[in-house]
């Protein structure tokens, strides 16, 4: 059983999926969008996705704020949980992401990877962070 990962932020969406099964994570790609509002070609592309990796599960990051409030941010992501679950049935649970982008930007920057191309990954990045913890609270 596959488990999807994802990164939802204003304008991407980073993905990742867990291995057959379910010990890592790896990044798939990033979802652009010119419009935080239209979702229409993202959630068709999640589709596809959930369709080519047999995805069973959803693991969303959730932006919660340090002081454990939710703020604006993490009010989008529960909308988005709730079109997610209705669109395709499908479990989707949701994950503190506090500090998953600045995890991942660690790991790229230890890596020596250019503010260029961290720019170009990083949301997939952090997908895979927040699938990996998933991931390894279930061992």
């Amino acid at each position: 059983m596959r488990i999807m990962g994802m990164d939802y932020g204003e304008k991407t969406i980073g993905i990742a999926v867990s291995d057959p099964f379910g010990w890592t994570a790896q990044g798939v790609e990033i979802i652009r969008r010119k419009d935080e509002n239209n979702l229409k070609e993202s959630m068709e592309r999640i589709k596809e996705l959930i369709e080519q990796y047999d995805v069973k599960k959803i693991v969303l990051g959730f932006p919660k704020n340090m002081n454990n409030t939710l703020g604006v941010r993490a009010e989008k992501t529960l909308e988005f949980k709730e079109k997610l679950e209705k669109r395709f049935s499908i479990e989707v649970i949701l994950w503190d992401e506090r500090l998953s982008t600045k995890a991942a930007e660690s790991i790229l920057l230890e890596a020596d990877i250019s503010r260029s191309k961290r720019k170009k990954v990083i949301d997939k990045m952090a997908a895979v962070y927040i699938l990996q913890g998933y991931l390894d609270s279930k061992c």
